[in-house]
């Protein structure tokens, strides 16, 4: 006994600076790490796109007062947004409770009575009689402080300010998601309002050729083929436009929601919308170094490898004894001795516990923890390819769609010129008003194409500044704030403590 007591006190000496575990860094092989995830994006050399990085409200690069409203009332009712902030309250929580195991426990106690005590259980010989009954009190306080000898305290600390970490970059993930589809929404509902403008404009051109079309048949000039042609064009337009109606409506509900509203109570100012937000300058896109640094679901996957890696060390300290240094200090007694001397007791001293006999069970749990931490990092490298793969993909259906738009141009272009065109031979009589009517057709597929389109792009550039991860960024530090160490940099993180504890 006394070799195992020495044996502890010599291992408490030697690992009194003791962190056991392994202490976090970042992999040297993570895909973070390459080069080629670091360089410029394979679809930014389009003349289309700026080198430069996205600024944090990238919104406001379209000068649309009306998206910029919407934007800040989303951020501050939108109820993904409201979980988000609970969430991170929680784990705000979770690292103040971890941090309070760095201090003594103190814990106090008092009580009184009118009581009889049992003779036989006191041992006290009374000849069959009974104690007498009388006021009794007992009172006392102890404190206990745990010596964090092999760093477990420090691990779990450690873990809760990842997880904070985490929970501060889901909420900013939520944030830019929920931006992202505010700009989404709204940009939807103009551009459906353009091409449903277009289409009612097409319509109309429709329509008269279908007037035309009758008074030249009951004239005799024309056919009845003609008629029935021009007036089936004029129906299959006509078809469209209950599917646009649909679509825009839709687009005021999502809108509406994000918001904080019912989907009843949309915008009016966004439903009378016919013109499409544009760009003031060229959208700017970055490299994938500063795409990296920007992404919260990246911080968020390497703030889980973190928190996992210093789990291995909070286990890991349960190999060792721990060592708690207590004080006690009470008082029991009759009620007419308060205080004595003779009723006053205390005690000082340390307790060791060691877990020595299930050494086996505890290195199972190690493993396992290190198992999950190379699950952890398996999801980080993925989340760094996705998040990767996404902005390419983003820019290549944008560069792509910049294309088609520019074809759609030059065909409207051509279009135009071949209805006129048909329009003056058949005046001249040179042909009938058949070709006229293709000719009008042609055009209004083309108008109605390059109408699209212009809206898929304004969706593409929303896209775009989805996947490039901006718009959580404060603008201006707050005023009182939580310090998270960024993982993926010398940097810090700033959390709104007031933010926290709503």
């Amino acid at each position: 006994m006394r070799r195992l007591l020495l044996f502890v006190a010599v291992s408490a000496v030697l690992a009194s600076c003791t962190t056991v575990g392994p202490n976090y860094q970042r992999p040297a092989d993570a895909v973070i790490a390459r080069t080629d995830a670091n360089s410029a994006f394979l679809g930014s050399q389009n003349a289309a796109l700026a080198q430069t990085a996205p600024p944090s409200e990238w919104w406001k690069l379209y000068k649309d007062p009306t998206l910029t409203a919407l934007i800040e009332q989303t951020i501050k009712t939108n109820t993904d947004l409201r979980v988000a902030a609970a969430n991170l309250a929680r784990a705000q929580t979770n690292l103040e409770y971890a941090d309070s195991s760095r201090h003594p426990e103190v814990s106090m106690s008092a009580g009184a009575e009118y009581a009889r005590f049992s003779a036989e259980e006191k041992l006290v010989p009374t000849e069959g009689k009974a104690l007498p009954n009388s006021y009794v009190y007992s009172s006392g306080i102890s404190v206990a402080y745990q010596l964090d000898l092999f760093g477990q305290i420090s691990r779990t600390i450690e873990s809760a300010k990842a997880d904070l970490g985490t929970a501060v970059a889901a909420q900013d993930a939520t944030k830019i998601t929920v931006i992202a589809e505010t700009a989404r929404a709204y940009m939807d509902a103009c551009s459906t309002g353009h091409e449903i403008e277009v289409a009612n404009k097409v319509l109309g051109i429709q329509a008269r050729s279908t007037k035309l079309t009758q008074r030249l048949f009951d004239a005799g000039r024309g056919t009845s083929l003609d008629t029935t042609r021009s007036s089936g064009q004029e129906d299959q337009i006509r078809a469209n436009m209950p599917l646009l109606y649909a679509q825009k409506r839709l687009a005021l509900y999502r809108l509406a929601v994000l918001t904080g509203h019912v989907p009843a109570d949309f915008s009016q100012t966004v439903a009378m919308c016919k013109t499409e937000p544009k760009l003031s300058v060229l959208l700017p896109v970055g490299d994938g170094m500063t795409l990296l640094k920007r992404r919260p679901d990246v911080r968020k996957a390497e703030y889980e490898l973190h928190s996992a890696t210093a789990k291995i060390g909070v286990l890991t300290a349960d190999l060792y004894p721990k060592v708690t240094f207590g004080a006690s200090l009470g008082s029991v007694g009759l009620a007419s001795h308060f205080l004595h001397d003779d009723t006053v007791s205390f005690g000082i001293g340390p307790l060791i516990s060691w877990q020595f006999p299930e050494r086996d069970r505890l290195g199972a749990r190690i493993r396992g923890a290190e198992a999950e931490q190379q699950a952890v990092y398996a999801k980080f490298d993925g989340v760094v390819l996705n998040a990767l793969r996404e902005t390419e993909s983003a820019l290549e259906t944008y560069a792509r769609d910049l294309d088609r738009q520019a074809y759609l141009k030059t065909a409207l272009d051509k279009a135009r010129k071949s209805a006129k065109d048909s329009e003056t031979l058949f005046k001249l009589g040179r042909q009938s008003y058949l070709p006229v009517l293709d000719a009008n057709r042609t055009l209004a597929t083309a108008e109605q194409s390059l109408a699209s389109v212009e809206g898929k792009i304004l969706l593409d550039q929303v896209a775009v500044f989805l996947a490039l991860g901006g718009g959580w960024e404060p603008d201006t530090p707050a005023p009182k704030a939580i310090i998270v160490q960024d993982p993926l940099s010398k940097s810090t993180k700033s959390v709104d403590a007031d933010v926290t504890k709503k």
